[in-house]
């Protein structure tokens, strides 16, 4: 994404915790963000699908983001959400720690991904946004979804 004029620049991030890493993505990826409901076990599924739900008559695949990333498994609680993506072979969700804020970043001041960000390996992750005394990790959805990079 490239804007196309300095008022461009600036895109909208839903930021949310996945272990301690702060992540985010531009919010017109997001469909909608649930607690965690009642999830039906797929048989044979990779160990980072966790299952699958009936969201209003579609069915959605939803992932363990932790454990995609590589940061251990997350242990649902009552802070823990799934964000509906919408992605090239449909709708999935992802299980997240915590939702944070949205905040508008301007898109010029994206720095490159470091090569592992917090053990997360950059290749999930487009670039970074400093944001008062933190690092937001701007999330590759398509590469966190291709099974490619697994």
């Amino acid at each position: 994404m490239t804007p196309s004029s300095p008022q461009d620049s600036r895109v909208e991030l839903a930021t949310f915790q996945v272990g301690e890493a702060l992540c985010g993505m531009e919010i017109r990826q997001i469909q909608e963000i649930n607690k965690l409901s009642q999830l039906t076990r797929a048989p044979q599924a990779p160990a980072d699908v966790l299952g699958i739900l009936n969201l209003r008559g579609q069915i959605v695949t939803v992932l363990d983001l932790a454990r995609r990333l590589g940061l251990g498994s997350t242990e649902p609680d009552s802070q823990c959400r799934v964000i509906i993506v919408n992605s090239a072979g449909g709708k999935v969700g992802i299980l997240v720690h915590r939702i944070s804020d949205v905040v508008s970043v301007d898109f010029r001041e994206q720095e490159p991904p470091p090569a592992n960000m917090r053990g997360i390996q950059g290749r999930f992750f487009t670039g970074v946004c400093k944001r008062e005394h933190r690092l937001i990790g701007l999330l590759d959805i398509d590469k966190v979804l291709s099974l490619d990079d697994n």
